[in-house]
């Protein structure tokens, strides 16, 4: 339910963003029709060269989307936010999961010296993140013999491990998507270009310019896409293995400390 609301909020917010830029794109562009009527072709040139070199990345941006046409460039865009959204989603998820391994390994020790398994599990269940889920189910176990421990620590460890790469395979989905999605807009639009040369029996500069610039804009907006959800990709891979790393390190301090305490 936490997924859907964040999804829902982010797409909301982008597609909010995109219509506003929309309308203030459809008035500017009244306005600049009018005043064509009024200037002359120079200066208007001139003109509105000055206006794109004072556009902001974003305007522009948004100005090359609304010029490839909805039918393309919003799949891609839908893609892009609800990728989004699940990397926010598990970026945070991955964030709440980290805590300060050595800390807690410490508050786990000063339990079993002072009230045993049952103040240590007290201080497990008490504690977030992946970490914190072993040590306890471990603890759980530990009137079982450490070989339950043992398998206990691996096998939830394995659950852990899964519940953090919940979501990865919609974002490596997008990731191809995309690109594909731009790719195939790209190609039916040279078709409509072709369409559009032999219908006027000409090939006219400016109809075959036009036309494959926006077939080529599908393309730029699908690879952007692409790389953004990369970048993030690749962060919650990197932080899914710094965990793991943790996650194996602290069990095996785990096993240690049951060893120990046993032996008193």
């Amino acid at each position: 339910m936490k997924k859907l609301f964040l999804i829902l909020s982010v797409a909301m917010f982008s597609l909010g963003t995109v219509d506003a830029f929309a309308q203030d794109n459809a008035n500017e562009g009244a306005a600049t029709e009018q005043a064509a009527v009024a200037e002359t072709t120079t200066v208007a040139d001139v003109d509105a060269e000055a206006t794109i070199a004072g556009e902001s990345m974003h305007h522009v941006m948004m100005q090359k989307f609304l010029e490839g046409g909805w039918g393309w460039m919003l799949p891609i865009l839908i893609f892009l936010i609800i990728g989004l959204a699940v990397a926010i989603e598990r970026i945070l998820y991955l964030s709440f999961s980290t805590i300060n391994s050595k800390k807690f390994i410490a508050q786990i020790e000063e339990a079993l010296k002072n009230g045993g398994i049952d103040a240590a599990m007290e201080v497990a269940r008490n504690t977030r993140g992946p970490i914190a889920s072993i040590y306890y189910q471990g603890l759980l176990r530990y009137n079982q013999g450490l070989d339950a421990v043992e398998k206990s620590i691996v096998s939830y460890g394995s659950v852990q491990t899964g519940q953090m790469e919940s979501g990865l395979t919609w974002i490596g989905l997008f990731i191809a998507l995309s690109p594909m999605v731009g790719f195939m807009g790209t190609v039916v639009g040279m078709i409509d270009a072709f369409d559009a040369i032999q219908a006027a029996g000409d090939i006219s500069p400016t109809l075959v310019a036009g036309g494959i610039k926006v077939a080529l804009l599908t393309t730029l907006m699908g690879l952007i896409a692409a790389v953004i959800l990369q970048l993030f990709y690749n962060y919650i891979v990197s932080k899914i293995d710094s965990l793991v790393n943790e996650m194996e390190d602290t069990s095996i301090t785990l096993t240690d400390i049951l060893t120990a305490y046993n032996k008193k």
